[in-house]
């Protein structure tokens, strides 16, 4: 059920998009692209469009579409770029979140919560003002939606029979809420992309070794290369927050009162300024599927991030554009990159740096990318559900 509905665009507000649009099995649970296409657009990745005339996107989702991998793991306790929800049980119902006390209750997982909003994002899932009843719910207060697209889903006769089957306190379908709706999709999102047949993982669990290179990788990964320091654990993430001085680009996530189009990363949920431009350290299982990489996408090739962590100042300076995998967008050419022209904004972001730079030698760049390889799982392109055919609600299936 949970696979049926990640790829069913009733849980848009238009009716147009859906989770598998930007987090598809033919990308490794991604979209391929630095800053996605959402509402608005057609196709999927690097072909996906932004669309014409008044149709036309008028946005680029701000953040890089994260990987899925493991996300049903049981260490996961905060998602988002930013971090903005977190295990917590500050507003009683479980979690810090961007809905505060009004998030539902009864949400089994921190990925059950997240997939929920996405839905009340104007630009990933909900569309533009005026275009719907999800949008305008959703201006009043961020829950009001939620409803909205429930009855949408309950009302669809497979998936109400589907709901009182699945679970045992649904009767019938007039009692499913967000939540069954949440729970479902985690369920799907936790398992289908649960993944630990790498080569790295043969290493861990029976002492298969490593290829000579990639053996060379990994020490250089745990020893001098310093990789560890924050890409650690069972996920290779400590799930702390980080500022490694990313080129920044594109529309920014900006805050109301942001005078500018930035993106100040953990600032943006807690307005505590030493959190400035830090962002939460990403998982590395599968990584060389999920490119491109750092929160904004800066880097299409993994090679030149592994470069950039290691001394971001000097790649920072050399970057240009064409190292993202930016799709053509005529009208927001002004906007992608104005950010870059505010001297002062620039200064701000270049000066929080949370690593010293470690020299490696291109040789050594190469021995982590491939020890990076080897964290790809045999099966990882072999799904257990994979993408459906079609959906109960009759819409085309990205």
């Amino acid at each position: 059920m949970g696979q049926l509905l990640f790829y069913d665009k009733i849980l848009s507000g238009n009716r147009n998009i859906s989770c598998g649009t930007c987090h598809h099995h033919d990308l490794g649970g991604s979209d391929g692209v630095s800053l996605g296409i959402g509402e608005g657009g057609t196709d999927v990745g690097p072909n996906r469009d932004p669309g014409a005339g008044p149709d036309r996107i008028a946005k680029r989702i701000p953040r890089n579409a994260p990987a899925l991998w493991n996300l049903g793991h049981r260490d996961v306790r905060v998602l988002f770029h930013d971090g903005r929800l977190e295990i917590s049980d500050i507003y009683g119902n479980g979690f810090d979140s961007p809905a505060e006390e009004w998030l539902p209750q009864g949400l089994e997982t921190i990925l059950a919560a997240q997939a929920l909003f996405p839905m009340t994002s104007q630009f990933e899932m909900a569309g533009n003002v005026g275009e719907n009843e999800v949008v305008g719910a959703v201006l009043d207060r961020v829950d009001l939606g939620w409803p909205i697209l429930a009855k949408r889903v309950r009302t669809i006769p497979d998936y109400g029979a589907m709901f009182v089957q699945a679970f045992d306190h649904i009767d019938r379908p007039e009692d499913v809420t967000i939540v069954e709706i949440a729970n479902a999709l985690a369920a799907f999102i936790g398992t289908e992309w649960a993944n630990y047949d790498s080569p790295y993982d043969a290493f861990l669990t029976d002492g298969t070794p490593l290829p000579d290179d990639a053996e060379r990788g990994r020490q250089l990964f745990f020893g001098k290369a310093r990789c560890a320091q924050c890409h650690n654990g069972p996920l290779l993430s400590d799930q702390d927050f980080h500022a490694m001085a990313l080129p920044p680009f594109g529309p920014g996530r900006t805050r109301r009162w942001d005078p500018i189009p930035r993106d100040v990363g953990r600032m943006g949920a807690t307005d505590d300024l030493e959190d400035a431009y830090r962002f939460r350290t990403p998982p590395l299982r599968n990584v060389a599927l999920t490119a491109p990489y750092g929160h904004n996408g800066a880097y299409a090739q993994l090679r030149d991030m592994v470069r950039h962590m290691a001394d971001p100042v000097a790649m920072r300076a050399e970057w240009t554009p064409e190292r993202a995998a930016l799709p053509e967008v005529p009208w927001l050419h002004e906007i992608d990159f104005v950010i870059q022209s505010d001297s002062l904004e620039m200064a701000r972001h270049a000066a929080t740096l949370d690593v010293r730079p470690v020299h490696l030698s291109e040789a050594e760049v190469d021995d982590i990318v491939t020890f990076l390889n080897s964290l790809t799982g045999a099966t990882a392109l072999d799904r257990p559900l994979g993408r459906p055919e079609n959906v109960p609600s009759g819409l085309p299936v990205d």
